[in-house]
């Protein structure tokens, strides 16, 4: 294909339906440059074409189509979730793309007799209460934790608090209204469930009134252990009142904050929360900008990218502010259009409003700065490493490069994974990181783990189904290096990109030597070397991966075959002995009595169950 011509682009321009869509663009070579969508398909197409005053980097975009391909669709909403589709699909060149990141944490209210309140992500429903999204898992808990100390809520998992026989720590702290064993009634919790409610919704000072007319009322009819009750929970209140840094209107109780930066060809985009009139904090965005188009990249261009990509699946507030862009009008058409109800979109805020804003692009100039010193420092550390491994300009440009590193764990042979950790661009990609459980190889092989993990990873790799990285770190010495070198020939793939990471004396940082699968010279590049401490990043990411994930099953597979291997214990008693002790710690720690007490255990399995924990001999 050739750029399109005056002629052709008229004649395909005459032939668009004035009809809600999506629109495509892509180069001689079939690569797609940019998606967007329109309320008008010829109306949107035809001023890329029309228009003289086009930003420099989307007049370099028109100059390179040479087809255009167009989705009708029958609303803009729809026209809306399929320009994000296909904008993750084809990642296209003029696009500016956000990660997918928009499973943020929600406190959710469940809908029991007594209520409970927990950290939640996901989709919500109607049978449920969700606050928020906040912008990150901290502001839930730290919000949690105000409805503990205020309200006395419950936090405990359900099949927890169904086999409780006592109050739990929480209780007896004050913390929460134990309704596990009745000291509270359903009414009067769910009071507290509603005084709860109306806090996160910014009803501060109704609740305080109301606090203080009770705790006035329990006082003057002498109940006093009643009063100090209120008189705690306005002290908890206000302590959160007293700390929160940003004044909020009566109007304002939930609002967006976007601050846009721009410098040096790198945008970010800082997000900062107001919700039941409390800031909540802010949360940083880095978009990919394709290289070569940012440094004529524009604040409004990244708000419209980001109001398109991050919104679509997401409650909108009432009000959203910013100062990227002056089409107050446009913007505010299109959240309204995807909250489907009115959403006020503010681009010169004042008063309380400014503040927030001026806030919220401090942020985004920290928050950008930061990026731009660390994006700087990995370069240099990059380039190093490329030097050393005599990689080429194209393998170490930003949306190429590509380093995955394998470590094996296990303890004594037991619990034996492959961990796999991706360093992408000029950072740790951890959406792209793979845990593989070992099976079938003798316990602490660590040669035939790895060669199980590296065949498993790179066949689909030698069947075209997916990508070769630049690099392939290995976690050990030549017998490793030997082992992956076995593995590739056998796929038919390259060996030059393997590279083992032999630990030096004591395993100190910077005495580590590079081993080459090719047949290369092994390097020891010392502490001082940028090469090596990106090496030696990544290989210890790939170690703590892989010893989580170690650890985490170890302790499943001990605490499931220590019961289970028990006559008589299949997987619904198991389940029931452990929620009825809130855990296998809870069960160690039981008497053979306690344990006789749980529904369904006889005396003689109790006693069964007890020396099996504490490898006892067992007698009736």
């Amino acid at each position: 294909m050739t750029p399109i011509s005056s002629d052709d682009y008229k004649t395909q321009l005459s032939h668009l339906p004035s009809l809600p869509g999506v629109y495509r663009y892509f180069d001689r070579d079939g690569m797609c440059l940019y998606v967007g969508k329109a309320k008008d398909l010829k109306r949107r197409v035809s001023s890329y074409f029309q228009k003289n005053d086009l930003s420099p980097r989307i007049a370099l975009m028109v100059a390179q189509i040479a087809a255009i391909e167009t989705t009708v669709v029958r609303t803009e909403a729809e026209a809306l979730l399929l320009e994000n589709n296909l904008i993750k699909a084809l990642a296209p060149k003029y696009n500016i793309l956000f990660r997918d990141d928009k499973s943020y944490p929600y406190l959710k209210i469940t809908a029991e007799a007594f209520p409970r309140v927990c950290y939640y992500r996901g989709g919500v429903d109607k049978k449920s209460r969700f606050f928020g999204p906040y912008p990150n898992g901290t502001a839930v808990r730290e919000a949690i934790g105000v409805l503990q100390k205020a309200f006395h809520l419950r936090t405990c998992e359900d099949g927890v608090f169904r086999n409780r026989s006592r109050a739990c720590l929480m209780g007896q702290m004050g913390r929460c209204s134990a309704p596990c064993v009745g000291l509270v009634s359903v009414e009067d919790y769910r009071k507290d469930i509603e005084d709860a409610c109306a806090f996160l919704e910014g009803k501060t000072n109704d609740i305080m009134q109301s606090l203080r007319d009770k705790m006035n009322e329990a006082s003057q009819a002498w109940r006093f252990e009643e009063a100090a009750v209120y008189r705690d929970r306005i002290a908890a209140l206000s302590d959160v009142m007293h700390q929160q840094a940003v004044e909020t209107t009566g109007g304002d109780v939930n609002a967006d904050i976007i601050a846009v930066r721009i410098k040096n060809g790198k945008a970010c985009v800082n997000l900062a929360m107001v919700r039941g009139g409390r800031h909540l904090g802010d949360h940083a965005f880095f978009p990919n900008i394709a290289r070569g188009t940012g440094e004529t990249i524009e604040a409004s261009e990244v708000l419209e990218a980001f109001i398109s990509q991050h919104y679509v699946g997401l409650s909108i507030p009432t009000v959203v502010i910013s100062s990227a862009s002056s089409d107050s009008e446009g913007f505010g058409e299109r959240l309204s259009d995807m909250a489907q109800r009115r959403v006020t979109y503010v681009h010169e805020p004042q008063s309380v409003r400014r503040q927030w804003l001026q806030m919220a692009e401090q942020g985004a100039d920290i928050a950008l700065a930061r990026h731009l010193a660390e994006s700087g420092g990995e370069k240099k550390r990059i380039a190093d490493l490329a030097g050393v491994l005599g990689l080429s300009a194209d393998d170490i440009d930003e949306e190429s490069l590509t380093i995955e590193c394998f470590d094996i764990s296990h303890t004594a042979g037991e619990a034996t994974q492959a961990s796999c950790v991706v360093f992408k661009g000029t950072r740790m990609d951890s959406s792209r990181y793979r845990r593989y459980n070992i099976t079938d190889v003798a316990g602490g092989d660590d040669y035939a783990a790895m060669r199980q993990v590296l065949l498993r990873r790179y066949s689909p790799v030698a069947r075209g189904e997916a990508t070769l990285p630049t690099v392939v770190l290995v976690d050990g010495g030549k017998g490793q290096v030997r082992m992956a070198t076995d593995v590739f020939t056998e796929l038919g793939l390259p060996i030059s990109v393997i590279v083992g990471v032999a630990k030096g004396e004591g395993r100190k940082t910077g005495l580590e030597t590079l081993i080459f699968a090719d047949g290369r010279e092994p390097l020891t590049l010392g502490i001082e070397s940028p090469a090596l401490m990106l090496v030696a990043m990544i290989r210890d990411e790939a170690h703590r991966f892989a010893i989580t994930g170690m650890r985490a099953k170890r302790s499943k597979t001990r605490q499931t075959s220590r019961l289970e291997d028990i006559e008589g214990i299949g997987a619904k008693r198991r389940q029931k002995i452990l929620t009825h002790f809130g855990g296998i710690k809870g069960v160690r720690n039981a008497s053979v009595e306690d344990i006789a007490k749980i529904n369904g255990i006889s005396r003689t399995l109790a006693q069964k169950i007890y020396s099996q924990l504490h490898g006892t001999d067992c007698c009736d």
